[in-house]
């Protein structure tokens, strides 16, 4: 399966994609906050779940649709963007899962050999969850080490979620 990488410069054309992808995860992320918000499991659940913290700058606070896998006793998210710098410091969040809230913290993995291999249990646990990454496979399925590079350079991470019991 062909997929696109992170390229050094974006061509106007990926640009562009890239703004009507922001628009339509801001669109769909209006729906899901409520869905996953309810006080039961759903089937959206299963895989997604809504992470609420506050802005390190803005002191705002943020409720966020992302989705997940389990890896023992922590959840992985995949996550570029700026909305991953709030989580530095181990700093508290609450994630709203399968219909529960619970406090958790968060440690962001950007090693390259961790970020293939935390990808790896996350496209077991969470097939979905690869759509959104971009990032090529050789041919014996390893990730492409320059494009990964690449991403981890532009602020890709692995989340690793820890509950706090």
């Amino acid at each position: 399966m062909a997929m696109s990488t992170f390229p050094e410069a974006p061509s106007p054309d990926s640009t562009a994609a890239g703004r009507r992808q922001a628009r339509m995860m801001r669109y769909v992320n209006t729906f899901m906050r409520p869905v996953l918000s309810l006080p039961f499991p759903t089937p959206l659940s299963a895989n997604l779940m809504l992470i609420s913290y506050t802005g390190v700058k803005s002191g705002k606070a943020y409720r966020q649709p992302v989705s997940y896998a389990r890896d023992g006793e922590t959840l992985l998210t995949p996550g570029g963007g700026r909305w991953t710098g709030n989580l530095k410091g181990g700093r508290p969040v609450r994630l709203r899962l399968r219909g529960k809230t619970v406090p958790a913290h968060a440690d962001l993995v950007d090693d390259p050999g961790e970020v293939e291999r935390l990808l790896g249990v996350i496209a077991v646990g969470n097939p979905r969850a690869t759509r959104f990454i971009p990032l090529p496979r050789r041919p014996d399925g390893r990730l492409e080490p320059e494009p990964l590079a690449a991403a981890i350079k532009h602020g890709f991470r692995i989340v690793r979620w820890h509950l706090d019991a």
